[in-house]
């Protein structure tokens, strides 16, 4: 058996899972903290809460003894003009890597165009647009998670998942 794991990089991200035959397994928010930042202004930045993320790939990791565990990271965006989220995302996605490599698990990275390909429709520009199609389809496809995917305002991290399911990544 094959469980998918779409983990939507970042601390305003999304963890899901489903099994080989598309029930949903799992789906949260990536837990994160409050933190105050290192530079002369004082202002807070939200960090990646390492023993929460390890506590959902652990419980991953264990309910697929039997089960071979593929999970796909979606590439963190890296635009030089936008140094604050680039260096949010790049912080987001180092302490993903150490907790996956804390627990051995080997990971594929998903560009955002790969998946959303997949499990959206043509031709849907703009941030907003994309975010409001993952949410519609997400309560679609996962009612079950309809509630988290409110809290949460996208469904990426289960569709990460979905996407690699449908396509057998």
């Amino acid at each position: 058996m094959i469980d998918y794991v779409g983990i939507d990089n970042g601390v305003t991200g999304s963890i899901g899972a489903v099994n080989r035959k598309g029930e949903s397994i799992i789906f949260r928010a990536i837990p994160t903290f409050q933190q105050q930042d290192y530079t002369k202004k004082k202002k807070n930045i939200s960090r990646i809460h390492i023993e929460g993320l390890d506590e959902i790939l652990h419980t991953l990791n264990s309910r697929s003894l039997n089960t071979d565990l593929r999970i796909f990271i979606e590439r963190p965006m890296v635009n030089p003009t936008r140094f604050v989220a680039t260096g949010s995302a790049l912080r987001a996605l180092e302490a993903t890597l150490i907790v996956l490599e804390m627990h051995h698990l080997s990971y594929r990275f998903v560009d955002s165009k790969e998946w959303q390909k997949i499990m959206l429709p043509h031709g849907i520009k703009g941030s907003d647009k994309l975010k409001k199609a993952s949410y519609d389809i997400g309560k679609r496809l996962f009612p079950e998670y309809t509630k988290g995917i409110e809290k949460q305002k996208d469904a990426d991290g289960l569709l990460i998942a979905e996407a690699a399911r449908k396509e057998s990544w």
